[in-house]
């Protein structure tokens, strides 16, 4: 297992909008020590469109360093719109000893599911390390079908499915049908996926709340369906408060009221509004993640 509780890790950014890589190892050892079990580097979160590749792989590298001294896994965003594109990223990041690979359905081209399989037998081609595929048709308009994804299994080291739509039927499929391990996509569908078979997710929200994530898998695991429930209800004005804009605008927002240094966003996002934090930091006091009392 690449593990249960997987945090998409933000790209932490300087003043003059480089990236910052002291910041970033800090922020990988805080998650791994706080519930996360492997890091996803270079996805949506860590806003890997605005990144080049030379930052990519050194994110990854940073990332194996961070990982593998506190036992987690590593896993790199490599997947683009690009066949060719991604092929490259996934053999350089393979060669820097990442443990596994989030390829995105390719986005923008809308290719048909013939292409799609082409395009994971072409990329896990170059590595023999276990294939996240990631699909989110709310941001890539194309939906893998469970009959897109039982063909995708065919190929030996595709074994996850990273699911980010609320299709509980369609998850349900995935599961029964294709032998792909069902990972929840966002945070709100942790607990449904796990109900339906799901073996955990890759979050947003364990930047934050990574212990209480962990805690309601265990929960769930043990049978204390109950206590899962609560954990899940508690942890609902965390999801709320971090989708008051695009992710990964309130993330950054709520990570620095919490000190962790990780500067802005890169255009085209922009920073959070006045509003928008005091969302976001009423949220953290209230779930007591914040302190309400003035440093």
């Amino acid at each position: 297992m690449l593990g249960q509780v997987l945090t998409a890790v933000a790209t932490p950014f300087a003043e003059d909008g480089s990236v910052n890589f002291d910041a970033f190892k800090r922020l990988c050892a805080h998650l791994l020590e706080n519930g996360s079990e492997g890091l996803v580097i270079s996805g949506t979160t860590g806003e890997a469109p605005t990144l080049t590749d030379a930052e990519r792989l050194d994110l990854f590298v940073a990332a194996v360093e961070v990982a593998h001294e506190h036992g987690g896994t590593v896993i790199a965003g490599t997947g683009t719109y690009s066949t060719a594109h991604s092929v490259h990223l996934t053999r350089d990041a393979h060669g820097v000893g990442v443990d596994g690979f989030l390829v995105v359905t390719p986005y923008y081209n809308k290719p048909p599911p013939r292409g799609i399989v082409a395009h994971f037998e072409a990329i896990a081609a170059v590595t023999d390390k276990p294939i996240v595929v990631y699909n989110i048709p709310q941001r890539v308009v194309v939906n893998l079908e469970p009959e897109t994804l039982t063909d995708l299994a065919e190929i030996p080291n595709v074994q996850y499915v990273k699911q980010a739509t609320p299709d509980i039927d369609q998850a349900r499929r995935i599961v029964s049908e294709s032998g792909l391990i069902l990972l929840a996509g966002n945070d709100e569908l942790l607990l449904p996926f796990l109900e339906v078979g799901g073996k955990g997710g890759i979050f947003v929200f364990t930047h934050l709340v990574g212990p209480r994530v962990k805690e309601l898998v265990s929960r769930f695991e043990q049978g204390d369906f109950d206590g899962a429930k609560e954990i899940e209800a508690e942890l609902a004005p965390v999801i709320e408060a971090l989708a008051v804009n695009t992710n990964p605008i309130p993330l950054k927002a709520a990570l620095n009221m919490l000190g962790h240094e990780v500067g802005g966003v890169r255009l085209p996002l922009v920073e959070a509004t006045d509003a928008e934090k005091a969302v976001v930091r009423e949220t953290l006091e209230r779930a007591g993640v914040l302190s309400s009392q003035p440093a």
